[in-house]
Order: structure tokens, then C-alpha cells, then sequence
């Protein structure tokens, strides 16, 4: 059972922007910071596998700890658990700012990943607590908004600050941003948002977070460094630790769930189709979001000189067919349902050919023109995809578990992003060499491999119920 404080129908809906405004803030701080990255790399003296880790890093720790911070929210109560992250978020992107040096900035991404974790999945938790029927799918449609403008306008935002270099803060206002809004948040949350948690919330799983952080870091620390080394054989040792790793995290939450403890996933949760199916398609379509969006932007900056400012401009084409696809999604799934979630990831797949063969005739030089049909389609399969996929999720999985549901569901999320970032730096930066519009056009080559599979894995999704 779940123990709420009961609000009236116009006090729910204040709460939103407020739940919205972390959302926002979290999946920014994965986006914004690419067209910062040359300017970072410049000021701080990083190397490209500190830049992978200031993007990759950041996802890892969302990833682990999301688990966790749903136990923690359903325990102790998701408004606090929220808040909580909240100001670790204000404080953390407050230090990012202040970096001195790469390690710096790195050591307080990773701070920032848990406390973007404690937000994200206790707004989702929140969401699914205070709305339902139609409330909670406007509500749903909203965070995926929310989520997809952070993500596109991401490059934008951090563009104009780039440019703007208020005060000489360049890049680092970046991350200072963030501190004005998660001040006016935290002050906000407490007046706006009801409170609510599991009324029997088990302890916490701190062996299977472990685990789980053990099984990952694994993989995505050879992956980081090992191209940068020359892959020696601790890289080889390591990648095949990872899955044995996360075998023994999925035994342990078997035997734990067994003698009725706690454990960190839900299992009764896997019985559901939609969910189990959702799942593996999420992950699977966020592993080629934010590693475009890298590759992107150091292929307009260091392959085509752009300003950060100019780049940021670029990725308004998506942001403007993200937008336009977005608001027609909802109606298009309803009456669709799994075909548009296929046919928007084949139209990314689309943008992705086409970008790679605008690239293989331009290379680093000619107009930007001949990238805008690409771009056009891969912000609407983004469009299409992104608010519909985590509706279908979330609407198989019970209010009752609406903290392990929603942590399962953004840790797919984020360690679709840290080992998407991981792989196609693997791609890009091992092909730098050969120039930069190769690296670029191999990246997209591999991307749209990533999402013609993810077009077919939406065929494990239930089919919409017919109407008369």
C-alpha cells in the first residue's frame, strides 16, 4: 500500500513544474554540456577519456544509485528523498563549476549522477502516486516533454552560455545554472508537492547495490580507457567480469526476494510484458541518444570550427521537429500504439543515413545546409519514441511499486547512456584519426544499426486494445 497526503485536483497539477523542473535540470546536465567540451578540454588540460568520463561518469552513478533511490523514496518518503536530491544536485553542479581540474570536474559529475538519481526517480514515483487515468498520461506526456526539450535544447542553452561567458565563467556556467533553480525548487517542493511513501518499505539493498555498481563500472571502465591504453589485458579481464557481476546481482535479488527481504528490483514487476519488453527497448533506444549528441557536437566544433554558440544553433533543427512530433505523439499512440514507437525509431535510423551520407559529401567543409534533412528526421523519431515508450512502461507497473517501477525504468535509461557513450567513443575517437568526418560517419553508421533493432524490439510491446 501507498500512504499519501490526499490533494485537491488543482494542487497536484502545481506541483508539476516543480517535479518537472529536476527532470529538467538531470537529463540538461547530460546534454548541455557537449558543446562545452572543447572549451573544457582547452581550460582544464583533459584528455578525450576525461571527457568521456565527465559524460559517461555522470550516467554511471545516475544508474547504480537509481535503484537505491527509489527504496530510499518509497522508505523515507519521496517529496524528502526528492528534496534531498535536490540540494546535492544544487551543491554538486555549484563544485562542477568550481573545478579546477579535470579530476575535479569528474569527481563531481559523479556526485551529480547520484543526485540526479535521487530526482529522477522519485519524480516518477510522485507522478504515478498523484495522477491516474487520463491525469497521469497528461502528466506522463508532460515529463517526456520535459525530458526531450531538456535533451535537444540542451546543446543550445549550453551554446549561448559558452558565448556569453557572463563574468569570464565560460563552460562552468554550464553547471551554475543549475544553482538558481535548484534553490527556487527547494524552497518550492515542501508548499507544492504531497508527500507520500510505501506503508511497508523494506530496507535497503546495500549488497545488491554493489553488486550492481560492481557489474557496471566493470564494463564501462575498459570500455572508457582501454582504447586510450592500447586495450591491455586488465580491459579483457574486466569486460568479462561485468555480465558475471550482473548475473550474481540478479541471483542475489532472487535469493533475497525468497527469504522476503527487500531486494533492489521488484521481481513481481518482470511478470508484466509490457514492462519487461519496455524495459529492454529502453534501453536499447537511449544507448544512441546521448552519444549522438556527443559526437555531434564535437564534430561541429573541432571537425567544422563552429562556435559553441553556432553548434548550439544546429541542434535547434532537432529541438524544433522534437517539439513538433512531441505534440502530436500522444494522439499518434493512442490510436497506434507499438507502430509508432517502430516506425519513429526507423525514422531516427533514417536521419541518422541520411546525416552520414550529407557528411560523406561534405566532410568538414560546405555548407550546414545539406545537414538539415537529416537532422529534421532524427528530432522527430525522437519525438515519436520518447514520451509514448515511457507512458507504455510506466502504465504497466502497479501505484504500489511506483518507486521500483520508476527506478528500474530511468536506471535502463541512464545505463543506456553511459555504455552508448562508451561504445561510440570507442567508434569515434578510435577513428580520429582517419579525420574527423570518418569517425563522425561510423559513429551514425552504428547508431542507425542501434535503432533499426530498436524498431524491432517495439514488436514485444502488446498491441493497442482495439476500439469500436
Amino acid at each position: 500500500m501507498t500512504s499519501t497526503t490526499t490533494f485537491p485536483r488543482a494542487a497536484r497539477w502545481a506541483a508539476l513544474p516543480v517535479l518537472l523542473s529536476g527532470t529538467f535540470m538531470v537529463v540538461l546536465d547530460f546534454f548541455i554540456v557537449n558543446v562545452a567540451l572543447p572549451s573544457m578540454q582547452l581550460d582544464l588540460h583533459a584528455s578525450d577519456g576525461a571527457l568521456e568520463w565527465v559524460a559517461a561518469g555522470y550516467a554511471l552513478t545516475s544508474a547504480v544509485f537509481l535503484l537505491t533511490a527509489g527504496r530510499l523514496g518509497d522508505r523515507i518518503g519521496r517529496r524528502r528523498a526528492f528534496s534531498l536530491g535536490l540540494g546535492l544536485f544544487t551543491a554538486s553542479s555549484a563544485a562542477c563549476g568550481a573545478a579546477s581540474g579535470p579530476e575535479m570536474l569528474i569527481v563531481a559529475r559523479l556526485l551529480q549522477g547520484v543526485a540526479g538519481a535521487l530526482l529522477m526517480t522519485n519524480v516518477l514515483s510522485i507522478i504515478g502516486v498523484l495522477y491516474d487515468g487520463e491525469d497521469r498520461t497528461r502528466a506522463m506526456t508532460a515529463y517526456g516533454l520535459s525530458l526531450g526539450l531538456a535533451a535537444v535544447g540542451g546543446q543550445l542553452i549550453g551554446g549561448v552560455l559558452v558565448q556569453a561567458d557572463i563574468a569570464g565563467l565560460g563552460w562552468r556556467s554550464c553547471f551554475l545554472i543549475n544553482v538558481p533553480i535548484g534553490v527556487v525548487a527547494l524552497v518550492l517542493a515542501p508548499r507544492l508537492v504531497g508527500e507520500s511513501r510505501l506503508a511497508r518499505a523494506g530496507g535497503l539493498d546495500l549488497a545488491g547495490s554493489l553488486l550492481l555498481t560492481a557489474g557496471l563500472t566493470a564494463i564501462l571502465l575498459p570500455l572508457v580507457e582501454g582504447r586510450q591504453h592500447g586495450w591491455p589485458a586488465w580491459t579483457w579481464i574486466s569486460l568479462a567480469l561485468g555480465p558475471a557481476l550482473l548475473a550474481l546481482f540478479v541471483l542475489h535479488q532472487r535469493r533475497l526476494a525468497g527469504r522476503g527481504g527487500s531486494p533492489l528490483l521488484e521481481l513481481s514487476l518482470f511478470s508484466q510484458r509490457a514492462f519487461t519488453a519496455g524495459l529492454i527497448t529502453q534501453f536499447a533506444f537511449w544507448c544512441g541518444q546521448a552519444s549522438f549528441f556527443l559526437v555531434l557536437a564535437l564534430y561541429l566544433q573541432q571537425g567544422r570550427g563552429l562556435s559553441a554558440l553556432d553548434a548550439g544553433l544546429v541542434f535547434t533543427i532537432l529541438a524544433a521537429a522534437y517539439m513538433a512530433a512531441s505534440m502530436v505523439a500522444p494522439v499518434l499512440a493512442q490510436r497506434h500504439g507499438r507502430k509508432l514507437l517502430a516506425e519513429g525509431a526507423l525514422i531516427l535510423a533514417a536521419g541518422h543515413g541520411l546525416l552520414l551520407l550529407a557528411v560523406s559529401d561534405v566532410g568538414t567543409g560546405g555548407s550546414v545546409a545539406a545537414l538539415v534533412p537529416g537532422l529534421l528526421l532524427i528530432g522527430a523519431g525522437m519525438g515519436f519514441v520518447i514520451a509514448p515508450l515511457a507512458t507504455i512502461i510506466m502504465s504497466a507497473a502497479s501505484p504500489e511499486y511506483a518507486g521500483a517501477a520508476s527506478g528500474v525504468l530511468s536506471t535502463m535509461q541512464n545505463v543506456g547512456n553511459a555504455l552508448g557513450v562508451a561504445i561510440i567513443g570507442v567508434v569515434y575517437f578510435g577513428a580520429v584519426s582517419s579525420g574527423l568526418a570518418t569517425a563522425f560517419q561510423l559513429s551514425l553508421g552504428t547508431l542507425a544499426v542501434i535503432l533499426i533493432a530498436v524498431s524491432a524490439l517495439t514488436r514485444l510491446l502488446p498491441a493497442p486494445a482495439r476500439t469500436a
